[in-house]
């Protein structure tokens, strides 16, 4: 029996040498197990939450075991329940002369139709407790033998070590290869650097943002490569306080800073930089975004603010001269003449006539031109009649032929409807004075929660929205609203304007 101990404990040491899945060492620790000692059936159990599972079965060859292996795969047992639930429950390594004899062996009448009486089982222990039990039948009743469970105990602990380990190196592979992935994933630049300031690593983002491959840098100066020059002194400068008193004022904080190319192009980004905590000197990982579109953004927003107070006050002046030269200028008027009809309103009262005939057409005439300076703030059409009326009467006074293709009849917030006016407006007017259009042809549509209007001309094209304040104004209109403004204007094409405005549905 010395002997057969022996091999046992060897054959076994050899599989889990040669048992590369962690996940297989425990089937092929029992198939070891079950050939050395010439045993008939063996299975595996693992814990699952507060229950015990079989997950693996060995037989020998010519065993008529398929029942019971189908039972066992089928059973749960809880701790102290069974063979396995009591060597799981206690910890240690358990022997039955005959299963058919045991009350607490919840599979005893498969077993006796696969001819199993005699049973051991033995712990897979480590250091953090049961990770399984192994259980082993012969087809005889045998009486409990010490040495045998003494060695499979012993077995048992070395199976649970090496499980461990394998466990442990596969979770840290894991580990690692989320780490991969995630970094692979990432939108954001990632980049690691020693406490010498050199590269570690460099994700797939700040290769495609920086322009360099990430084989070429690792092992490299960081500084020389995303730092501009005007900025290095002071990169190595914080390194070096930070390496001498352990604290760094742009640690675990987001900056906005210049990045450089590896074409030498410089351009902003948003940078934090924090300490990885590993053993050994200091490592840090940047994460880094390039912000440029977001810079530019807020500079078109600073120039659109700019551009809206401009318009506000050329708005004022404009209606104040036209106020000032027009309709100001028939009021005096009219208070001449009503101050002379009154004087002479007893001496005579045919020019009296005259003078209040006169003083109505004047009135008449101011009338008409205030309410023609009105229309260019805020149309009375639209107030009164909606987008159609309002739009009607735009293409009826164009210089250029225009018809309404398609307007909802539904009425929306006074704001959107004299933006998708003033689009018009503006639209029918570069039409007359620069196209050189025979026709346009004006639509609004309304869906969702969007309001589109498209203006079509079939003029000569090459419009240019920067070459004048008037779509400038119009764009900014529309981004007041949270619209958007586009234009196609190929030369010689035509143009068509395209505006989408919120709007409720």
């Amino acid at each position: 029996m010395p002997t057969t101990l022996a091999r046992t404990e060897h054959s076994v040491a050899r599989s889990l040498a040669e048992t590369a899945d962690p996940r297989d060492a425990p089937r092929r620790a029992l198939e070891a197990i079950g050939q050395s000692l010439g045993w008939r059936f063996g299975a595996v159990w693992e814990p699952e939450l507060d229950l015990l599972r079989c997950v693996e079965v060995w037989h020998a060859p010519g065993v008529d075991a398929l029942e019971f292996e189908a039972a066992s795969r089928a059973l749960t047992l809880a701790a102290g329940e069974g063979l396995p639930g009591r060597v799981w429950r206690d910890a240690q390594p358990a022997w039955l002369a005959d299963v058919l004899g045991d009350d607490n062996f919840p599979r005893r009448e498969a077993a006796g139709r696969a001819g199993l009486r005699a049973a051991f089982c033995f712990p897979i222990r480590s250091a953090r407790g049961v990770l399984g039990v192994i259980e082993l039948y012969a087809g005889d009743v045998r009486r409990p033998d010490a040495d045998l469970l003494a060695t499979m105990s012993a077995l048992g602990d070395q199976i649970g070590q090496a499980l461990e380990r394998r466990r442990d190196v596969e979770s840290l592979q894991a580990k690692d290869a989320r780490h991969r992935a995630m970094l692979e994933a990432a939108l954001d630049c990632v980049v690691t650097m020693d406490h010498r300031g050199r590269v570690l690593e460099f994700n797939p983002a700040a290769e495609r943002t920086f322009g360099y491959r990430a084989s070429d840098v690792v092992g490299r100066d960081m500084a020389d490569l995303i730092v501009p020059p005007s900025l290095r002194a002071r990169h190595r400068a914080a390194l070096g306080r930070f390496l001498e008193t352990g604290s760094g004022s742009i640690l675990d904080r987001r900056i906005d800073i210049t990045g450089m190319r590896a074409d030498g192009s410089e351009f902003p980004v948003e940078l934090t930089i924090t300490r990885i905590d590993v053993p050994g000197p200091p490592t840090f990982a940047g994460y880094l975004r390039d912000i440029s579109r977001r810079k530019a953004a807020e500079v078109e927003l600073h120039a659109s603010r700019v551009r809206i107070v401009e318009a506000a006050d050329e708005a004022r002046r404009r209606l104040e001269r036209d106020l000032h030269d027009g309709a100001q200028q028939r009021l005096v008027e009219l208070a001449l003449d009503l101050r002379m009809a009154r004087d002479r309103l007893d001496d005579d009262p045919a020019e009296t006539g005259e003078l209040l005939d006169g003083a109505l057409d004047v009135l008449k005439a101011a009338t008409a031109e205030l309410r023609e300076l009105a229309r260019g703030i805020h149309p009375a059409a639209l107030t009164e009649g909606g987008l159609r009326a309002a739009l009607d009467g735009l293409v009826t006074r164009s210089r250029v032929p225009a018809r309404v293709t398609d307007v909802p009849e539904r009425r929306f917030a006074a704001a959107v409807e004299a933006t998708a006016y003033f689009v018009v407006a503006e639209a029918l007017t570069n039409a007359a004075r620069h196209a050189d259009a025979r026709s346009v042809e004006v639509a609004v549509v309304h869906a969702g929660e969007r309001l589109g209007v498209e203006v079509r001309d079939d003029g000569r094209g090459g419009a240019d929205p920067a070459a004048g304040s008037g779509l400038r104004g119009l764009a900014d209109r529309v981004a007041a609203l949270g619209g958007r403004l586009s234009l196609t204007s190929p030369p010689g094409g035509g143009t068509v304007l395209t505006v989408e405005i919120p709007c409720e549905s």
